[in-house]
């Protein structure tokens, strides 16, 4: 009750808290909505992602072509971040590592087996990109030959920042 006085009510069983000040106490209550997100038994969360990254990995990863269920957590309040997006998958699936640790180098990815964490792994930048990103350079190889693979390799990992080999990788398999 004196909860209620002061302007929050709270449903303690779902543990969401509804903002009910208005006019004459209860009569202008908001409609609450809870959000029930079941526990992954096996499949992969994708932690720590910078807030609101979360529509462009899913976007490029793939995940809407998935048959099973994908849960988006957006702007989710973190002690270490502030905020940050959750992805959570409902199958072990293939992912692309190297698209992640670039979109979103502070990702951690959990992989869930049995309802238990099976491997948590921390994103680093990877040393090289292939079919990432592309090279904006229009004298480059990859400009004229559709068909050539985008290669970029590591050249400050601070940045991270990332230059197009393309043209020396094409040379060497060129004379292998």
């Amino acid at each position: 009750r004196n909860k209620q006085q002061k302007g929050i009510a709270r449903d303690t069983r779902h543990r969401c808290i509804c903002d009910i000040r208005g006019q004459k106490g209860l009569a202008n209550k908001r409609r609450c909505f809870i959000m029930t997100v079941n526990p992954i038994e096996n499949g992969i969360v994708l932690d720590h992602i910078h807030a609101g990254k979360s529509l462009e990995l899913y976007r490029l990863l793939g995940l809407d072509k998935l048959s099973c269920s994908v849960a988006i957590i957006k702007n989710a309040t973190s002690k270490k971040m502030g905020k940050k997006d959750i992805i959570k998958i409902d199958e072990v699936i293939d992912l692309d590592f190297d698209l992640i640790a670039y979109l979103a180098p502070s990702t951690t990815v959990n992989i869930i087996r049995n309802g238990k964490l099976e491997k948590m792994d921390k994103m680093e930048p990877p040393a090289y990109l292939k079919n990432v990103i592309k090279c904006k350079n229009p004298r480059c190889i990859t400009s004229v030959e559709q068909e050539l693979d985008h290669i970029f390799k590591l050249t400050d990992p601070q940045g991270p920042v990332y230059r197009c080999i393309s043209v020396s990788y094409t040379h060497l398999r060129a004379h292998e």
